[in-house]
């Protein structure tokens, strides 16, 4: 069997629409929440879309940057961007109005492989934009931001990264989608970022040395305006397309339980940095 066929084909999908209302950090926690649960067949798979104002999301080895607080300093005083440290691999990426996240939640443990989750991720973007007249490629585009195997690119420019994060037989594979404004700006942010919180030094983790024009929107490698909302109902339609079957069921007494539970962790692990850069 196919994996579009496996993950999608006449299989339930639980849609939940956060793209607006949320802080970054409750978006973690409903990720860890929707993965415990999907694990333990209690929630069908969940694809959860997502939004949020100025926020860079850093990774748990730019918590390790050795000038953290100057480099923190100039995203909030000098750019107005909120920062946080989040639960799932990668380095720091750039949110906001025009970037749209998508998570999708299903079960799997040792026998389902790192690959293979993002693929499953890769398979579904390549069918929401098989209409477009581009080639969406996926390989480490080196001088991004938070670069990895499973960049996407168009024109050998990223538009797109992919994270994932497994939480008790539960896989979260999470991409950020830059859609609207300017990719290259955003990469020019955590370029500057980087020089604030790395003044030169070496480290033994590489941090990337990044290529503000090696980055851009889906709205400039189009060539036409195109908008979040846009591209969420191309989600929506490419998981029916592909056989999925939706539905939207609230979030359960139970659910919001685990998600205290979750927010609590996520909490605790910011004011741990918080204290560090004090």
């Amino acid at each position: 069997m196919d994996l579009a066929s496996k993950y999608f084909n006449d299989v339930a999908w639980r849609y939940v629409d956060h793209s607006s209302g949320l802080e970054p950090m409750q978006s973690f926690a409903f990720d860890d929440t929707f993965s415990e649960r999907v694990g333990g067949d209690m929630s069908p798979n969940v694809v959860r879309t997502w939004v949020h104002q100025h926020t860079v999301i850093l990774g748990i080895h730019d918590a390790r940057l050795p000038f953290l607080k100057d480099g923190i300093q100039y995203l909030t005083n000098q750019r107005g961007y909120n920062a946080i440290v989040r639960n799932s691999g990668g380095l720091g990426v750039v949110l906001d109005q025009g970037i749209l996240n998508i998570s999708l939640i299903f079960k799997g443990k040792t026998e389902v492989s790192i690959d293979e989750a993002f693929t499953v991720m890769y398979l579904l973007i390549s069918k929401m934009f098989e209409d477009e007249d581009v080639d969406i490629h996926t390989h480490e585009i080196v001088h991004s931001y938070c670069p990895g195997k499973y960049d996407l690119s168009i024109f050998n420019q990223k538009f797109a990264g992919i994270s994932q994060r497994r939480v008790r037989g539960g896989i979260a594979v999470q991409i950020y989608l830059c859609v609207e404004g300017s990719g290259s700006e955003r990469a020019a942010l955590m370029r500057e970022f980087y020089q604030h919180a790395l003044k030169g030094t070496t480290t033994k983790f590489h941090y990337p040395d990044i290529h503000p024009d090696s980055m851009a929107s889906l709205e400039t490698l189009l060539g036409r305006p195109i908008t979040v909302q846009d591209v969420m109902f191309k989600l929506l339609y490419a998981i029916k397309d592909l056989g999925g079957r939706l539905n939207m069921d609230p979030i359960s007494d139970d659910e919001m339980v685990l998600y205290d539970k979750y927010y609590d962790r996520i909490i605790e692990r910011n004011a741990k940095m918080n204290a560090q850069i004090e």
